[in-house]
């Protein structure tokens, strides 16, 4: 397994911003988590809270192919 680099990390993050919600709704979104306290972990529970890992990944797949 090849582990990417916090540049390559942060690169692939902020590209995958940009495809899903354009250049405005990223930034936006980038300034919303900068202006409030935010916790990550209580975040994604809280998006993932009732769904179950084949909910998840099926979500997933529908979106990799949605942007392809």
């Amino acid at each position: 397994m090849i582990t990417m680099t916090d540049t390559e990390v942060k690169q692939k993050g902020l590209y995958a911003l940009l495809n899903a919600l354009g250049e405005v709704d990223a930034d936006r979104f980038i300034t919303l988590l900068n202006r409030e306290p935010f916790d990550y972990t209580i975040w994604q529970r809280d998006i993932f809270e009732n769904m179950d890992v084949n909910e998840i990944s099926s979500k997933a797949m529908a979106l990799r192919k949605k942007s392809s």
